[in-house]
Protein backbone atom coordinates (compact mmCIF):
# COMPACT_ATOMS: atom_id res chain seq x y z
CA UNK A 1 0.00 0.00 0.00
CA UNK A 2 1.39 3.39 -1.01
CA UNK A 3 1.07 6.42 1.16
CA UNK A 4 -0.69 9.43 -0.28
CA UNK A 5 1.14 12.69 0.06
CA UNK A 6 -0.89 15.19 2.06
CA UNK A 7 -1.56 18.43 0.22
CA UNK A 8 -2.74 21.48 2.04
CA UNK A 9 -4.08 23.20 -1.06
CA UNK A 10 -7.79 23.36 -0.16
CA UNK A 11 -7.07 24.43 3.40
CA UNK A 12 -4.48 26.97 2.20
CA UNK A 13 -7.04 28.42 -0.21
CA UNK A 14 -9.59 28.74 2.59
CA UNK A 15 -7.02 30.43 4.82
CA UNK A 16 -6.10 32.86 2.05
CA UNK A 17 -9.77 33.64 1.48
CA UNK A 18 -10.32 34.24 5.20
CA UNK A 19 -7.28 36.52 5.35
CA UNK A 20 -8.51 38.43 2.29
CA UNK A 21 -11.98 38.88 3.82
CA UNK A 22 -10.42 40.28 6.99
CA UNK A 23 -8.23 42.69 5.01
CA UNK A 24 -11.09 43.80 2.76
CA UNK A 25 -13.34 44.33 5.78
CA UNK A 26 -10.64 46.43 7.42
CA UNK A 27 -10.14 48.53 4.29
CA UNK A 28 -13.84 49.25 3.91
CA UNK A 29 -14.26 50.10 7.61
CA UNK A 30 -11.22 52.36 7.59
CA UNK A 31 -12.68 54.22 4.64
CA UNK A 32 -16.19 54.39 6.15
CA UNK A 33 -15.38 55.05 9.81
CA UNK A 34 -11.68 55.82 9.90
CA UNK A 35 -8.95 53.74 11.52
CA UNK A 36 -9.53 55.20 14.99
CA UNK A 37 -13.19 54.13 14.95
CA UNK A 38 -12.64 50.65 13.51
CA UNK A 39 -12.71 47.92 16.14
CA UNK A 40 -11.54 44.34 15.78
CA UNK A 41 -15.09 43.31 16.63
CA UNK A 42 -16.41 45.32 13.66
CA UNK A 43 -13.74 43.85 11.37
CA UNK A 44 -14.64 40.33 12.48
CA UNK A 45 -18.36 40.93 11.96
CA UNK A 46 -17.82 42.45 8.51
CA UNK A 47 -15.49 39.59 7.50
CA UNK A 48 -17.84 36.93 8.89
CA UNK A 49 -15.28 35.52 11.33
CA UNK A 50 -14.65 35.47 15.08
CA UNK A 51 -12.46 38.11 16.76
CA UNK A 52 -9.98 35.36 17.62
CA UNK A 53 -9.65 34.56 13.92
CA UNK A 54 -8.68 38.17 13.19
CA UNK A 55 -6.01 37.98 15.89
CA UNK A 56 -4.79 34.63 14.56
CA UNK A 57 -4.06 36.21 11.18
CA UNK A 58 -3.02 39.63 12.50
CA UNK A 59 -1.62 39.44 16.04
CA UNK A 60 -1.18 43.22 16.33
CA UNK A 61 -2.43 46.46 14.82
CA UNK A 62 0.74 47.03 12.83
CA UNK A 63 0.41 43.77 10.88
CA UNK A 64 -3.28 44.48 10.19
CA UNK A 65 -2.58 48.05 9.07
CA UNK A 66 0.28 46.93 6.83
CA UNK A 67 -1.92 44.32 5.16
CA UNK A 68 -4.76 46.82 4.82
CA UNK A 69 -2.46 49.45 3.30
CA UNK A 70 -0.82 47.00 0.89
CA UNK A 71 -4.24 45.82 -0.28
CA UNK A 72 -5.59 49.36 -0.68
CA UNK A 73 -2.48 50.59 -2.50
CA UNK A 74 -2.67 47.62 -4.88
CA UNK A 75 -5.99 49.01 -6.14
CA UNK A 76 -5.08 52.69 -5.57
CA UNK A 77 -1.40 53.05 -6.46
CA UNK A 78 0.10 56.50 -6.03
CA UNK A 79 1.32 58.38 -9.10
CA UNK A 80 4.17 56.68 -10.93
CA UNK A 81 7.29 58.84 -11.28
CA UNK A 82 8.05 57.23 -14.65
CA UNK A 83 5.18 59.32 -16.05
CA UNK A 84 7.34 62.45 -15.75
CA UNK A 85 10.90 61.48 -14.84
CA UNK A 86 12.19 61.61 -18.45
CA UNK A 87 10.85 65.11 -19.05
CA UNK A 88 13.66 67.62 -19.41
CA UNK A 89 11.96 70.94 -18.71
CA UNK A 90 11.66 71.45 -14.94
CA UNK A 91 8.44 73.49 -14.96
CA UNK A 92 6.63 71.04 -17.21
CA UNK A 93 7.86 68.06 -15.16
CA UNK A 94 6.73 69.71 -11.93
CA UNK A 95 3.30 70.65 -13.31
CA UNK A 96 2.74 67.11 -14.63
CA UNK A 97 3.75 65.56 -11.29
CA UNK A 98 1.56 67.93 -9.29
CA UNK A 99 -1.45 67.28 -11.52
CA UNK A 100 -0.92 63.51 -11.19
CA UNK A 101 -0.90 63.81 -7.38
CA UNK A 102 -3.94 66.07 -7.30
CA UNK A 103 -5.96 63.72 -9.52
CA UNK A 104 -4.85 60.82 -7.33
CA UNK A 105 -5.95 62.61 -4.17
CA UNK A 106 -9.29 63.52 -5.70
CA UNK A 107 -9.95 59.86 -6.53
CA UNK A 108 -8.84 58.57 -3.12
CA UNK A 109 -9.87 61.46 -0.89
CA UNK A 110 -12.12 59.52 1.47
CA UNK A 111 -9.39 57.15 2.63
CA UNK A 112 -6.70 59.83 2.90
CA UNK A 113 -9.04 62.08 4.88
CA UNK A 114 -9.70 59.30 7.40
CA UNK A 115 -6.03 58.34 7.62
CA UNK A 116 -4.69 61.84 8.18
CA UNK A 117 -7.50 62.67 10.60
CA UNK A 118 -6.70 59.63 12.75
CA UNK A 119 -2.91 59.43 12.47
CA UNK A 120 -2.24 61.09 15.83
CA UNK A 121 -4.60 58.69 17.64
CA UNK A 122 -3.54 55.40 16.04
CA UNK A 123 0.08 54.45 16.61
CA UNK A 124 0.08 51.71 13.95
CA UNK A 125 -1.07 54.23 11.35
CA UNK A 126 1.97 56.47 11.90
CA UNK A 127 4.33 53.85 10.49
CA UNK A 128 2.12 53.26 7.46
CA UNK A 129 1.80 56.97 6.66
CA UNK A 130 5.52 57.46 7.16
CA UNK A 131 6.08 55.24 4.13
CA UNK A 132 3.85 57.48 2.01
CA UNK A 133 5.52 60.61 3.35
CA UNK A 134 8.91 59.11 2.41
CA UNK A 135 7.57 58.49 -1.09
CA UNK A 136 6.52 62.16 -1.32
CA UNK A 137 10.02 63.20 -0.21
CA UNK A 138 11.53 61.05 -2.97
CA UNK A 139 9.22 62.60 -5.56
CA UNK A 140 10.12 66.07 -4.29
CA UNK A 141 13.83 65.26 -4.50
CA UNK A 142 13.44 64.00 -8.07
CA UNK A 143 11.60 67.13 -9.11
CA UNK A 144 14.05 69.38 -7.30
CA UNK A 145 16.98 67.79 -9.16
CA UNK A 146 15.55 69.00 -12.49
CA UNK A 147 15.72 72.64 -11.41
CA UNK A 148 18.97 74.62 -11.71
CA UNK A 149 18.44 76.67 -8.57
CA UNK A 150 21.03 76.98 -5.83
CA UNK A 151 21.20 78.05 -2.20
CA UNK A 152 18.20 79.73 -0.63
CA UNK A 153 16.10 79.56 -3.82
CA UNK A 154 16.56 75.79 -3.99
CA UNK A 155 15.70 75.43 -0.29
CA UNK A 156 12.50 77.47 -0.73
CA UNK A 157 11.53 75.42 -3.78
CA UNK A 158 12.12 72.24 -1.80
CA UNK A 159 9.81 73.45 0.97
CA UNK A 160 7.15 74.57 -1.53
CA UNK A 161 7.20 71.28 -3.44
CA UNK A 162 7.05 69.21 -0.25
CA UNK A 163 4.14 71.23 1.03
CA UNK A 164 2.21 71.13 -2.25
CA UNK A 165 2.66 67.38 -2.79
CA UNK A 166 0.94 66.61 0.52
CA UNK A 167 -2.65 65.46 0.64
CA UNK A 168 -3.59 67.98 3.31
CA UNK A 169 -2.34 70.88 1.16
CA UNK A 170 -4.34 69.68 -1.84
CA UNK A 171 -7.41 69.20 0.35
CA UNK A 172 -7.12 72.72 1.73
CA UNK A 173 -6.97 74.23 -1.76
CA UNK A 174 -9.81 72.02 -2.98
CA UNK A 175 -12.00 73.49 -0.24
CA UNK A 176 -11.51 76.85 -1.96
CA UNK A 177 -13.51 75.38 -4.88
CA UNK A 178 -10.44 75.05 -7.12
CA UNK A 179 -10.18 72.17 -9.58
CA UNK A 180 -6.93 70.25 -9.92
CA UNK A 181 -5.68 72.26 -12.92
CA UNK A 182 -6.37 75.53 -11.09
CA UNK A 183 -4.44 74.25 -8.08
CA UNK A 184 -1.49 73.34 -10.33
CA UNK A 185 -1.59 76.81 -11.90
CA UNK A 186 -1.65 78.41 -8.46
CA UNK A 187 1.32 76.35 -7.24
CA UNK A 188 3.29 77.02 -10.42
CA UNK A 189 2.63 80.72 -9.84
CA UNK A 190 4.13 80.38 -6.35
CA UNK A 191 7.16 78.65 -7.81
CA UNK A 192 7.65 81.34 -10.46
Amino acid sequence: MTKRKYKKTKRAEQQAQTRDRIVEATVSLHEELGPANTSIKAVAERAGVQRLTVYRYFPDDVSLFQACTSHWLLFNPPPDVTDWQDMVEAKEKTAVALLAFFKYYRGTETMWTAAYRDVENVAALKEVLKGFEDYIDNVRDGLLASWTLKGKSKKLLSITLRHCLRFTSWQSLKREKLNDKQIVDLVMGWID
